[in-house]
């Protein structure tokens, strides 16, 4: 709980940081605030867990393992904000509060133990981001974005509440352990109990941008400042595959025969979707974005398989995947900032001007595509390893078709790096310090997974 308390007091000092006009104390602080909350986890870490404050939260490993990933992954995405945010409005105070309190939010779905808790860690990380997507006001991507994001989590909300509601109904309980003793100790499940289950599901979809509910995803990540876009397709993605899991797997685990089809045939049209959609792009950022709805279908692999690999396999998956995305959208703020575009052939002949960006954002892309000796290939393996072991053959042959696909497109950025020519006068991209410190640690973790992966995988 400290980490919680530490993050909120950290984003209103950072807005009297702001109102004082201490601009340059704005992301020391920031890390400094995150290192503080990063301690008060470790310190929770070994501990006997139960769940504290009536029943409202449980920081057990799961939720400090899945929590710690979210502060590291704020950290290594606000050291690259050092004039990033300057750069676009004379007012950043506002951006590091919010993410701030997103982050806050994140942490909450995490850690619940009652569906009041998820509901207000949802809402705490959602409202930040709707705010972020569209900050820069005179932009009409960055407006479009924050529309298309507010409405969309409204209807996901609204399922959400709408589900929660339902299992009230049938239970008379808002707490976790109470829930699943009533699947454990009823013969006949209620049939308000079996379309809350439907409803959660169609709103948990929609805030991991599951396929058919993620039609707000690319416009969004693409409207967004990119350093937000970071945040949300790295963070958010990461807490709300913890609290999917958390509830899927504590609560609903004994009636999976129920909802287990559904869930398939989302996870079938998630990977295609995603996948075919990411082929077709010129855009080296909706490419990305539509990447990340592909991904989202493999990491619900763990959900569709549940067993005790399950945590691990979400938790390597969500790292390699969440290292390789900082990487790319890092890479794409310098190239953008140097040849004033997203689209692939910005990359053109970067393996020649600049040969340590291009060695790293290659491996990012083989990192996600699957490549062995990365972390992405780690998490890719140990999700077809779960399926597997659930003698899911179709979807394992449908998800090898789409890896191969993915693979594809992702070599296309390397391609473009090291076999095409940049156009004459095209600016060389320069790589400031902090990138480089971000992108070194991002590789060496990426590399480090993939080679030693069990100093992970025992966490759980």
């Amino acid at each position: 709980m400290g980490a919680i308390i530490t993050l909120s007091l950290l984003g209103i000092l950072l807005l009297y940081l702001g109102l004082y006009k201490a601009k340059n104390a704005l992301l020391p602080v920031t890390l400094l605030g995150l290192l503080v909350a990063l301690g008060f986890e470790v310190s929770e870490w070994g501990k006997e867990a139960a769940p504290v404050y009536h029943g409202m939260v449980l920081f057990d490993q799961f939720a400090l393992s899945f929590s710690m990933l979210c502060i590291v992954l704020t950290a290594l995405t606000l050291f690259l904000s050092k004039a990033y945010f300057s750069a676009i409005s004379n007012n950043i105070a506002e951006y590091y509060c919010l993410i701030v309190f997103s982050l806050t939010g994140a942490l909450l779905v995490s850690s619940y133990h009652n569906f009041a808790m998820l509901f207000i860690g949802i809402e705490i990380m959602s409202v930040a981001l709707y705010i972020l997507a569209g900050i820069r006001k005179k932009d009409l991507y960055s407006n479009e974005a924050s529309l298309k994001y507010f409405i969309m989590g409204a209807f996901s909300t609204g399922f959400l509440l709408f589900g929660i509601t339902l299992l009230y109904g049938a239970t008379g309980t808002f707490d976790l352990a109470g829930v699943r003793q009533y699947v454990i100790d009823t013969q006949q499940i209620s049939p308000l109990f079996y379309g809350g289950i439907l409803l959660l599901l169609i709103g948990l979809c929609f805030k991991v941008g599951a396929a058919p509910f993620h039609f707000w995803t690319a416009d969004v990540y693409d409207g967004s400042p990119i350093l937000v876009t970071i945040f949300m397709s790295t963070v958010v993605k990461v807490a709300s595959f913890a609290g999917f899991l958390r509830l899927f797997d504590y609560v609903f685990g004994a009636l999976n025969e129920f909802w287990t089809p559904v869930l398939l045939i989302v996870i079938v049209i998630t990977l295609f979707v995603g996948n075919i959609s990411a082929m077709m792009q010129t855009s080296f950022k909706r490419m990305l974005a539509y990447s990340s709805i592909a991904h989202a279908g493999y990491m619900l692999f763990a959900i569709l398989s549940l067993g005790p690999n399950a945590a691990s396999s979400v938790f390597v998956y969500a790292l390699a995947y969440s290292l390789s995305s900082i990487v790319g959208f890092g890479a794409l703020i310098l190239v953008k900032q140097s040849q004033g575009s997203d689209q692939f052939l910005a990359f053109n002949g970067l393996g020649k001007s600049n040969p340590l960006l291009a060695a790293i954002v290659a491996l990012a892309m083989f990192s996600l595509a699957g490549i062995p000796l990365t972390a992405g290939f780690i998490g890719k393996f140990m999700m077809f390893t779960n399926v597997m072991g659930d003698y899911h053959v179709v979807l394992l042959a449908l998800a090898a078709v789409n890896a191969i696909i993915g693979v594809f497109y992702y070599l296309r950025v390397i391609v473009h790096m090291y076999f095409k020519t940049a156009e004459e006068g095209a600016e060389t991209v320069v790589m400031p310090l902090n990138f480089k410190v971000v992108f070194i640690i991002a590789a060496i973790l990426t590399l480090a997974v993939g080679i030693y992966p069990d100093c992970l995988i025992g966490l759980f």
